[in-house]
């Protein structure tokens, strides 16, 4: 890349770099993220998993605590994260009868000098993964939707809504 490369962008250094951001200087706030996504699948398999008649057991529970498991592994996962003391992740995974299928709510919560969007959406794609991998014994064909942050709070950059 060009020497003299400049850029506004915070995760590339002068040279066009990935680089992880520094945020020593940001003030320790409280912020706290939303995200949800779908999981679309047959009527069929919808029923099953509701009457918890399914080959691997209980779909919805593993689900949810693999979407809280990996929302504390985001920075892991992620390369340019930051690590984060997170305090609160709550996953909801909402029977949706009309889909036919759920709708996947996680909430995370800190404090620290940078946000939670990337925990909170790393929570619904891998609650959401873990329910196909829980159910693909009865459906191959299970769709994962419409993944995306509803809600950010704190931080410099204010608060978002969708």
């Amino acid at each position: 890349m060009n020497e003299n490369f400049s850029t506004n962008l915070s995760h590339l250094d002068q040279k066009g770099q990935a680089q992880m951001v520094d945020v020593s200087e940001k003030a320790s706030t409280v912020r706290t993220a939303v995200a949800v996504g779908r999981v679309r699948m047959l009527s069929e398999t919808f029923a099953a998993i509701e009457a918890g008649n399914t080959p691997k057991g209980d779909v919805l529970g593993t689900a949810r605590l693999a979407g809280i498991m990996a929302a504390k592994q985001t920075a892991n996962l992620i390369p340019l994260c930051h690590p984060l003391p997170i305090q609160k992740v709550e996953v909801q995974i909402i029977p949706q009868p009309q889909l036919p299928g759920y709708e996947i709510r996680a909430t995370v919560k800190t404090k620290a000098e940078t946000g939670v969007e990337m925990e909170a959406l790393t929570a619904v794609s891998v609650a959401a993964l873990t329910l196909y991998d829980m159910a693909k014994a009865l459906e191959k064909s299970i769709q994962i939707e419409s993944i995306h942050l509803v809600s950010k709070t704190g931080g410099k950059s204010g608060d978002y809504t969708v």
